[in-house]
């Protein structure tokens, strides 16, 4: 057993360190993962941009942590009803589980959290919070989920996007048998969402994406998407226009609006839904304030609802989906990383390492 762990630490925009940190201490109410996998997110590199987040103290990445627990306190081991060699996958958010918010089932808004995986700096005890290291530190209330060992660990670290695609489609978007839904933005949780509502029994799937998203857009039409649209360059179409096309003036049934920083798909998504449809927010905008025209949720009587992350549920069912094996989701797993290469990981998914094409993007510290 070794004394000391190998983590990821980004200290800096543009910045990640590797560096080493004592293993920590566990007693009865927590525990120790040994990190398999963990996914790159979207978020992992608008932060590492600085795009997101504001300034923050030197923290170790990666939100998206997949593991065996090495190490469990027997309390613990009773709580989360796991012990030593079983597969896990974390959630991001550590809930006091006390609180109103938590007792509720809205745990997500947890008044008294001060931790979350993959967020937390190192300044905070006992360090490993997040999944770009060797070992990773289980909270006495962090939320694990069991997962099928016999699964590829590749496979197995799509949950949380997958998380996301059922949760936003399917328990915000409410989609239905027979339901049009036009997904916004061709990454892997737009992806995800269109493997969701095909679950669901959605009738026609629209996705739309960039030119240089052809390979994403490729993906997304093999699992389930009936139409892609292109919205820029040569061949760009107008979202709106061709969602009324291909419906005939019905409009889409729900809309999932999942592009990050960009305002334009906002307004699309509000002009192509249906009278009385669903519209679910889902991408991230710097903070920034992007111009709604109300006259037309209210005219068209429109339901609209934010997505803040991935909950239990949205993860127990992405999890149940991906271990039914329905879907060939291992098609979503481009680049594999190693841990020293966390920074080009991140990169890679960013688009910023030229003649990479990447949808699904994860770091395994053993290989």
């Amino acid at each position: 057993m070794t004394d000391m762990v190998r983590a990821a630490v980004q200290v800096a925009p543009g910045k990640i360190e590797m560096r080493e940190f004592p293993r920590p201490d566990i007693g009865p109410d927590d525990g120790l993962l040994r990190v398999e996998a963990n996914g790159i997110c979207g978020s992992d590199v608008e932060t590492y941009r600085g795009h997101l987040g504001g300034p923050r103290p030197a923290f170790i990445p990666g939100h998206e942590p997949l593991g065996i627990i090495d190490e469990i306190g027997e309390r613990a081991a009773q709580r989360w009803g796991v012990q030593p060699g079983d597969r896990v996958a974390l959630e991001v958010i550590v809930p006091c589980r006390s609180c109103q918010d938590c007792l509720t089932g809205r745990y997500q808004f947890c008044r008294n959290r001060k931790y979350g995986h993959g967020v937390t700096g190192i300044d905070t005890e006992p360090i490993l919070w997040g999944g770009l290291a060797e070992y990773m530190y289980l909270s006495p209330t962090s939320v694990l989920h069991k997962m099928d060992a016999s699964l590829p660990a590749e496979l197995a670290a799509t949950y949380n996007a997958m998380g996301a695609g059922v949760r936003w489609a399917c328990h915000l978007g409410e989609v239905q048998v027979g339901d049009t839904v036009l997904v916004l933005g061709a990454g892997q949780r737009g992806i995800a969402a269109v493997v969701a509502s095909r679950a669901a029994g959605a009738g026609t799937i629209i996705i739309t994406g960039l030119a240089a998203d052809a390979h994403k857009l490729a993906l997304a039409r093999e699992l389930g998407a009936d139409h892609a649209i292109v919205v820029d360059g040569e061949d760009a179409q107008n979202v709106v226009d061709r969602v009324e096309e291909i419906t005939d003036g019905e409009m889409a049934d729900v809309v999932l609006e999942l592009t990050p920083l960009a305002a334009g798909p906002v307004s699309d998504a509000l002009q192509a839904a249906r009278r009385g449809g669903r519209v679910v927010l889902a991408g991230l905008k710097g903070n920034r304030e992007i111009p709604v025209r109300t006259d037309l949720i209210i005219n068209r009587a429109l339901t609209i609802r934010g997505a803040f992350g991935v909950d239990a549920r949205g993860m127990a069912d992405a999890i149940a989906l991906i271990e039914s094996r329905r879907f060939p989701l291992e098609k979503m797993h481009t680049h594999t990383f190693g841990l020293d290469e966390a920074e080009l990981a991140i990169k890679t998914l960013g688009g910023d390492v030229p003649g990479e094409q990447a949808i699904h993007v994860s770091v395994h510290p053993s290989a």
